[in-house]
Order: C-alpha cells, then structure tokens, then sequence
C-alpha cells in the first residue's frame, strides 16, 4: 500500500514535516516499519510562474524542507514509492544535480556516491535496530540509484552483538 503526504507550499514555508511524523507513528503502529510492504509518495502543490522553467528539486525552499525532512529520518529513502520515480526526486532533493529535458536527470558522481554510501551506512544501521535484515531490499535501492553493492561491503558494515 502507498501513503501519500500531500505538502503545500505554507507546510513547505514553515518546514513542517508534521504529516510525515504522523505518517510514520500510524506506520509503527503497524508494528516494524522495515518489515511492512508499504510505501511513501509525497504530492507537491506549489505554485510557479508560467515562465519558471524549474524542477521542483531546483526550488530552494522546496529542497529545504526536504533537508529537514532528512535529518529527522534518514532512513525514509527505504520506504519511498521508488517504482513511481519518488527515489530519484527524494535524491535530487539531496543530491546537486543538473535536468535536462533530453537525459533527464544527471547527479554529480561525487556528490551521488556520498549519499548512496550515507543512506547505505544509515539503513543498515536502522534495519539491524529494528532486527530486520532486508539486506536484497537495501541492495535494490542502491542499484536503482546505479550502485551494485557486494554482500561482501554488507559484511563487513554489520555491527557485531
């Protein structure tokens, strides 16, 4: 099941992640939200000029709450709705990156590689507090942002009772 948070350019304004927050409670309620088969998307409704030729991800206070939005649960990224695209514009939230009508969007290497790494670091970590290792799932995410990551590197990144 897919939940979506719709967010407006006065909860962006104020950065308030409340709807996520609660979100998440109603998830956890649900027991251990790593092991649920549910997923998020965020609507955006917020207002540009005709003329803007801006993506959203381009929109600084757009990317700021998502900032905030970050910080406050690193781990979201696993529980995205990425088969509708929302992993890749959580990303460009996050990540410097150019779009191009013709190519999509294009990451900086560098800067792509740091957040995968990080996000790799975090969910692995969050996974094992909640005693669910759902390593393939981690892994697909990785490779749908174009990392292959070895078991090996999940191995040796496992922390030790």
């Amino acid at each position: 099941m897919t939940t979506t948070i719709s967010l407006n350019a006065e909860t962006l304004a104020r950065l308030d992640i409340s709807s996520v927050q609660q979100c998440i409670e109603e998830l956890q309620a649900k027991g251990k939200i790593s092991q649920l088969d549910e997923t998020i998307r965020f609507e955006i409704d917020y207002p540009k000029e005709p003329t803007d030729p801006r993506e959203l991800s381009e929109i600084p206070e757009i990317r700021l709450w998502f900032i905030r939005l970050n910080v406050s649960y690193p781990w979201l990224p696993f529980i995205l709705d990425w088969e509708s695209g929302e992993l890749a514009r959580y990303t460009a939230m996050l990540v410097p990156h150019q779009f191009s009508f013709s190519d999509g969007i294009q990451y900086n290497p560098e800067a792509l590689e740091i957040f995968v790494m990080e996000k790799i670091f975090v969910i692995s970590e969050w996974m094992q507090r909640e005693g669910t290792p759902r390593r393939q799932r981690l892994k697909l995410m990785t490779k749908s942002l174009g990392y292959e990551i070895d078991d090996a590197f999940f191995d040796l990144i496992e922390f030790k009772a």
